[in-house]
């Protein structure tokens, strides 16, 4: 296959195996999609970093997890649903536990070989959002919130700016999205949220092949006299637009980006212009965490990392951070509930769905604070988890807001309701079989 060639085995003690006793080769292996090349790899690169940094830590500060050393290679797919299709291929072959698509155009084009293949899809806060539903979806996880989520926690918080969402009437709130699947995920939820309180919602789309030349975008933000702009984007489409905002006066204060656009080299190009650009997240940044402190200790300082030493902490890097430590503790679940070291991929998906994060564990784990807890179940296998905003003061995210937590009473019937078209217009879509470790 083709894609072998772009496949990089990257971590994790492999080739010491061979010299080692058969009980000392229990392995995990992880086929984790990056793209770090092509124009989403600003953004790509920081998380694929973030992950692979902590699971090498693991290796080599603990042997791995439970006895079982993890194997980490990486699929190159430039963000290209065709190749991260071929990395489903790839991962399946090399027994990987899951399959992390980064990107919602694979986790759409993979959702229906899951339960064939019997491996788990982990599209953290990405994918099809009604995947969150366990019952139809049981082999699809995507903590820790959906886009739908996302969209509650943008007019929660133009609400309180604007004195209660009653002062949402009149009002026009722009969404400026990217062209695909990923920028148009939540536009049912903005939408409906429009018929309810009475404000103008504008569709401002981002052509991929245009995402560095947005001029047009923002002219007609300005001449829609917009009040609010959401921004839905990814790679190179970020730093453009708040760029762009800033050329075209709109307020910085009044951009609000879904957390994918909140990376430091997103803000950080737009000089003074980035200055007050909101962002939703879910996790602190920075290096003041005993966690990330042993990456440096381990990984970094041995050179064994492949980010720069002074962009381990900003957001995206920690947001790899984030996505490591949850795949872990699944592993470390379906360890527990399968009583072997080297897990299936169908012992993963257990463990997947009995993932419970207290805030005692992220202490644990050296991460007080990092983050709200996590806990999934059979049916829910997003949790729809408080998120907060963070604003550029010119050099840096710092945090903007108190937790804001998605209005889940209404996102959920939601969620379940595009659940059973999904299921529906996919005809033969089975059941639930699978068993049940963690119910609600």
């Amino acid at each position: 296959m083709k894609l072998a060639r772009t496949m990089l085995a990257l971590a994790v003690g492999v080739g010491a195996f061979a010299s080692l006793p058969a009980a000392a080769q229990d392995q995990i292996i992880f086929v984790n999609n990056t793209y770090r090349t092509g124009p989403f790899s600003g953004s790509g690169i920081p998380i694929a970093d973030g992950t692979r940094d902590y699971l090498m830590m693991l290796n080599a500060r603990d042997g791995g997890i439970g006895g079982a050393r993890i194997v980490i290679e990486e699929c190159e797919t430039q963000y290209d649903t065709r190749r991260s299709v071929e990395c489903w291929e790839q991962a399946k072959q090399r027994g990987s536990v899951l399959y992390a698509p980064w990107s919602t155009g694979a986790t759409l084009a993979t959702i229906p070989r899951a339960h064939i293949d019997k491996m788990p899809i982990f599209a953290m806060a990405y994918g099809l959002s009604a995947s969150a539903v366990g019952d139809s979806f049981p082999w699809v996880f995507n903590p820790p919130l959906t886009y739908w989520d996302g969209a509650s926690v943008w007019i929660q918080y133009i609400a309180q700016r604007e004195g209660g969402f009653e002062k949402l009437r009149g009002k026009t709130i722009g969404l400026v999205h990217l062209d695909a699947p990923f920028g148009k995920e939540q536009i049912p939820f903005l939408e409906a949220m429009a018929k309810e309180y009475g404000f103008t919602l504008k569709l401002y789309p981002v052509n991929p092949n245009e995402m560095q030349n947005q001029s047009s975008t923002w002219l007609a933000v300005r001449r829609d006299r917009t009040d609010w702009v959401l921004l839905q984007g990814w790679g190179a489409m970020n730093p453009t637009a708040v760029r762009e905002a800033g050329r075209a006066g709109f307020p910085r204060d009044k951009l609000l980006g879904i957390w994918w656009a909140g990376g430091d080299d997103d803000a950080r190009p737009a000089g003074a212009d980035g200055k007050g650009y909101l962002s939703i997240s879910w996790h602190q940044v920075g290096t003041n965490f005993p966690v990330i402190q042993d990456i440096i200790k381990h990984v970094v300082e041995r050179g064994q990392s492949q980010s720069p030493r002074e962009k381990v902490g900003e957001n995206l890097y920690n947001r790899g951070v984030y996505q490591g430590i949850l795949i872990a503790e699944a592993m470390r679940n379906a360890q527990r509930l399968s009583g072997r070291k080297a897990i299936t991929a169908e012992d993963m998906r257990r463990g997947l769905e009995s993932l419970d994060i207290s805030a005692a564990r992220w202490t644990e784990l050296g991460a007080p604070d990092f983050a709200a807890p996590v806990r999934l179940t059979c049916q829910d296998h997003n949790g729809h988890f408080p998120a907060f905003l963070v604003q550029w003061d010119g050099t840096k995210w710092a945090r903007a807001t108190d937790w804001i937590t998605p209005d889940r009473a209404r996102i959920r019937p939601m969620l379940e309701e595009a659940a059973r078209a999904y299921t529906t217009s996919n005809q033969g879509w089975p059941r639930r079989t699978e068993a049940c470790d963690q119910r609600s």
